[in-house]
């Protein structure tokens, strides 16, 4: 495993980000689990790798904050000597509201972790895998939302503008270091039932959704994790600045 590729998910200790770390373990990748506060939902991921023969470690940081995004990226250098992948999964939603409700401390939190984080983290990941400053290649995939394109109005648009802006900074990052070998593109779930929804006070809404999605039903982990996995492999080597949507058709 010494000469495997090296991943960073950031909000990988439960739903979608431990769907990757996972799936990336079996896919031969050595894997950064980063988690801001629950430590044992990542120890129990780091432990289902190891217990399968990978290589893994847990990491704690808070995306929005700049100096533990440092700190993180200097843990993977300090246990694994290089980077391959990024995965900007770790992002928040709020309580359902109106914008003419949200306070500024809301929207000025939702940004500073799903915007300012993730081109924080894509900056330090560019740092170590660009050709222009001695790295040999990797892959950026940034996990936005069908809520970018929707609008979510009167749930979160807050949420939506982040999404929005993670799209926007996909194309042109991948379009700024597309000749340093790093690819950028970006992942777009639609209802998928995992743990955040309960996180912005609707536990069902994956459930209660089903009926408006073409396929009629939410969507997995799993399957977010395939696409992102895709994204990251050779397979999509001539692939960079693409959004491909995972959404049931919605």
């Amino acid at each position: 495993m010494t000469d495997a590729p090296v991943l960073l998910v950031t909000g990988g200790s439960r739903g979608i980000g431990a769907a990757i770390c996972l799936l990336a373990s079996a896919k031969g990748w050595r894997v950064a689990v980063n988690y801001a506060a629950n430590q044992a939902a990542a120890d129990a991921v780091v432990s289902t790798i190891e217990a399968g023969g990978g290589a893994a470690f847990a990491i704690k940081g808070d995306v929005g904050n700049a100096g533990d995004i440092v700190a993180m990226f200097q843990a993977v250098d300090d246990r694994f000597g290089r980077l391959d992948g990024l995965v900007n999964n770790a992002g928040i939603v709020d309580a359902p509201a109106r914008v003419d409700e949200m306070s500024v401390e809301r929207i000025e939190r939702m940004m500073r972790i799903n915007v300012t984080g993730s081109v924080l983290c894509a900056a330090e990941a560019v740092r170590r895998m660009s050709s222009r400053h001695g790295g040999t290649g990797g892959a950026i995939v940034n996990i936005s939302s069908m809520a970018a394109i929707i609008g979510s109005p009167s749930q979160y648009v807050d949420y939506a503008a982040s999404k929005a802006a993670i799209d926007t900074f996909t194309i042109g990052l991948a379009r700024e270091v597309a000749t340093e070998g790093v690819r950028v593109n970006a992942v777009r779930p639609g209802v998928i039932a995992t743990e955040i929804h309960a996180s912005g006070g609707l536990p069902d809404r994956a459930r209660d959704m089903a009926p408006s999605i073409p396929m009629q039903r939410a969507g997995t982990a799993e399957e977010i994790a395939d696409a992102v996995l895709y994204l990251l492999s050779q397979e999509a080597s001539y692939i960079t600045g693409s959004i491909l949507n995972v959404s049931g058709g919605r």
